[in-house]
């Protein structure tokens, strides 16, 4: 009978180790997954410095002024590649509390970067 009990142990352990080793597998895909580029982490600064006071900038959050959109629903009005002219101008919208940006290439490719993450 002890042997029985020593080889289900056996077996128990190795499933385990399988087990194991498909849960370290699947987390370090997800952390992958959800790790972001340098450019995407940038352009997430900069929203976070100069928009989030009134727009949410993450996919959940509302926006602090109710009359400013989250950035998650841009794509639903504009492609994010169509904001780059814009970006590069100056955006100027039809409210006064709006700051006027002009960003530099670099940064526009970094904000058009993190905006896609929303999407």
């Amino acid at each position: 009978m002890g042997r029985l009990v020593e080889a289900s142990n056996q077996r128990t352990e190795r499933i385990m180790r399988k087990l194991l080793a498909c849960l370290a597998a699947t987390l370090a895909l997800t952390n992958a997954a959800l790790a972001i580029s340098p450019a995407e982490q940038r352009g997430k600064n900069f929203v976070i410095t100069n928009c989030s006071r009134c727009h949410a900038v993450d996919k959940v959050s509302p926006s602090p002024l109710t009359i400013a959109p989250p950035f998650r629903d841009l794509h639903k009005k504009y492609p994010i590649e169509s904001l780059q002219e814009s970006l590069a101008e100056g955006i100027v919208t039809g409210h006064p509390s709006m700051p006027q940006f002009r960003l530099e290439p670099d940064q526009i490719n970094d904000v058009l970067s993190y905006l896609k993450t929303l999407e």
